[in-house]
């Protein structure tokens, strides 16, 4: 696999997230545990949006679920497990983008016009998570960088210890530049996100559906055999 496409994800991931908690009173779309945290800011401050970060980690799972499920499903030769999910998830990023500027700016995280935005936007990510759980293992996840931030210092410090074999000091260094390029790419997702949602408010989820799209072109001119393992990641 291209490791553009890992890194379109990561950009992706931190991009969502970041715009969905501005738009959505502190919604996390990608990184969705991260909601029982900003759920009991919300209860404690009395602001709007504990509805929506409720749901956010029983959707998410759902979707999960389902996503593997059709998997299963479409096992066949002339089905393509891994574009069927990208072209899915492109649609429902696109949708969410729709939703976000027919309906927002949001006045209440609760209003069921931002639940139906967020919860589409969750789906989303939700199968971003699954599919680069499946078919991307050997890459480091492309929402959640605590692990991965980790196992990157963790690296570092084996590489200046001077004990590794040149042969685990290889293995390292691959698996280093991927972990920093994950990073590198999540945060720029997230400060790219800042800036245009600021200067164009809801417009600024057009641009996820786009990234989406050039990650499903990178998996096809990959020539990787996309079709699901039934393997355990």
């Amino acid at each position: 696999m291209r490791t553009s496409v890992p890194a379109l994800w990561s950009f992706n991931g931190g991009y969502v997230d970041t715009a969905g908690f501005l738009a959505l009173h502190g919604l996390f779309t990608s990184h969705v545990t991260g909601n029982f945290v900003t759920l009991g800011a919300t209860i404690a401050q009395g602001t709007s949006g504990v509805v929506a970060k409720l749901l956010a980690l029983p959707v998410f799972c759902l979707v999960i679920l389902l996503t593997r499920t059709l998997a299963h499903r479409l096992l066949s030769p002339e089905r393509l497990v891994l574009e069927s999910a990208i072209v899915l998830k492109t649609l429902l990023l696109g949708c969410g983008a729709a939703f976000a500027i027919a309906w927002g700016p949001f006045a209440n995280g609760d209003a069921p016009t931002a639940l139906v935005t967020g919860m589409t936007l969750v789906a989303a990510m939700a199968i971003q998570n699954a599919a680069s759980r499946i078919h991307l293992a050997d890459s480091p996840p492309s929402t959640i960088m605590t692990g991965t931030s980790t196992q990157i210092m963790i690296d570092i410090a084996d590489l200046g210890s001077g004990n590794l074999t040149p042969e685990a000091r290889a293995v390292v260094l691959v698996r280093l530049r991927k972990m920093c390029l994950a990073v590198a790419t999540f945060a720029l997702g997230c400060a790219v996100a800042a800036l245009i949602f600021i200067q164009f408010g809801m417009k600024a989820f057009l641009l996820p559906p786009l990234i989406a799209a050039l990650s499903l072109i990178a998996v096809v001119r990959s020539g990787k055999d996309p079709r699901v393992s039934t393997q355990p990641s």
